[in-house]
């Protein structure tokens, strides 16, 4: 009897520890070599991030952070440790290999199984954060929701659903001209009927809105810069989408269609290519971001026609890839928000990093070119206090990588541990 009171008369201390006891045991140690730390731009070495659950709880050095005997620890003291990397540019339910006339057979059940497998690769890329932008019947929307519900692995993603774009031009399909009738889904034209799309697209899931204000490289029967939605337009769908509480994000070569997109208020311009003086003055003065895809110009030109790129894309890009390069210089330097976008799905998706090396030829530092695929990329998405660094209170999406990129960029194209949200996704 004596002790079935002891047992009654502890039960309620008992309930109260209960969850400071799984607490400690759920706990996980990282121990780190060097650290980046991008909200400040250095490196640190010999700290100890803290994770509970799928949250940073502590940051801080060694001497600092007392690791019990029994912890869970994960010893990366031998490398370089980042945040999960974001990609603001890519098309997951694509494939590199099926471009131009190869595509058409690629159902939209099709794409959204491409969708499953290249999230996978791309997270084991060490991009735990990912935009898309584009995507035909809301298969990215099935993709996310699938991720969300832990049902397939892939990064946290950010959907646009299928990009909006007028008749005939680059978000249209125009590889069929004999098949009368036949458009693209995200297909508008004029100010309310672009808002009443908008709105179409926001019902069936879209987290933020990608349209077409200029031409592009891989349609065919457009001029790459020629605008194509007007300026009214634009200012209609940016206004209905930002009432829904939607990003923009504008694909936009042309300099005319970048400047008619900075004015009408679009949140990013996508891939900038013939970005002009007047472009960057008001891109800065806007505070919008430029998301400039300058790695895939070497792959369009190396394998483009092996993968059924039109002749006149790859026209097309032979004309404007230099030019796009020198501009992400130029805008770089004129003090222009960047944030890291590589249009995957041009390239084999996983390749995403090999963009990093092409940002630092043309004007970056290593740090700045890792912070625009960290804080800068989480100010555009949306997400600046969850993702993007490794402090307390943000997602343990976690990367690491033999070497020092700050020294030499080129390691981040190839990630050896990643963590996800306190998961372990890549080790080794």
């Amino acid at each position: 009897m004596r002790e079935f009171r002891y047992l009654l008369a502890t039960l309620p201390l008992l309930t109260l520890l209960q969850p400071m006891l799984i607490a400690a045991e759920s706990l996980t140690y990282i121990r780190s070599g060097q650290l980046i730390d991008v909200a400040t731009g250095r490196a640190l070495s010999d700290q100890v991030i803290v994770i509970q659950g799928d949250k940073i709880l502590r940051v801080g050095t060694a001497a600092d952070v007392t690791v019990p005997a029994d912890a869970n620890i994960i010893d990366l003291s031998g490398q370089t440790v980042l945040p999960g990397l974001i990609d603001m540019h890519d098309h997951l339910t694509s494939d590199h290999r099926f471009h131009g006339y190869q595509g058409l057979g690629i159902s939209v059940p099709r794409q959204a199984l491409y969708g499953a497998l290249n999230a996978r690769i791309t997270l084991n890329a060490g991009f735990t954060t990912v935009r898309n932008v584009g995507a035909s019947g809301f298969a990215d929307v099935a993709l996310r929701d699938a991720i969300n519900a832990g049902e397939i692995d892939g990064p946290r993603l950010r959907v646009s659903g299928p990009s909006l774009g007028i008749t005939g031009g680059h978000c249209d399909n125009n590889l069929l001209p004999a098949e009368y009738g036949v458009q693209n889904e995200g297909i508008a034209d004029g100010p309310w009927a672009v808002r009443a799309k908008v709105r179409e697209t926001i019902k069936y899931g879209a987290d933020l809105i990608k349209f077409c204000a200029t031409g592009g490289v891989l349609s065919k029967g457009d001029s790459v810069g020629d605008q194509q939605y007007t300026l009214e337009e634009m200012l209609a769908l940016v206004e209905e989408a930002h009432q829904h509480g939607r990003k923009v994000a504008a694909h936009a070569h042309g300099a005319e269609g970048i400047r008619s997109a900075i004015l009408a208020g679009v949140d990013s311009i996508e891939h900038a290519s013939l970005i002009d003086d007047e472009g960057i003055r008001l891109a800065k003065q806007h505070g919008t971001f430029l998301v400039m895809d300058i790695y895939n110009d070497t792959f369009i030109l190396e394998n483009g026609a092996s993968v059924g790129m039109l002749p006149e894309s790859l026209d097309k890009e032979r004309q404007i890839g230099q030019l796009q390069r020198d501009n992400f210089r130029k805008a770089f330097k004129a003090g222009v928000r960047m944030a890291f976008g590589s249009d995957g799905a041009v390239y084999p998706h996983g390749d995403n990093g090999r963009q990093f090396a092409y940002m630092v030829e043309y004007g970056m530092t290593p740090m700045q070119a890792i912070q625009a695929a960290t804080v800068e990329a989480a100010e555009l998405i949306g997400w600046p206090d969850t993702v993007g660094a490794i402090e307390p209170g943000m997602f343990a999406d976690i990367i690491a990588v033999n070497g020092d990129p700050l020294a030499d960029v080129t390691v981040l194209e190839n990630v050896s541990f990643v963590m996800k949200g306190g998961k372990v996704f890549k080790n080794y």
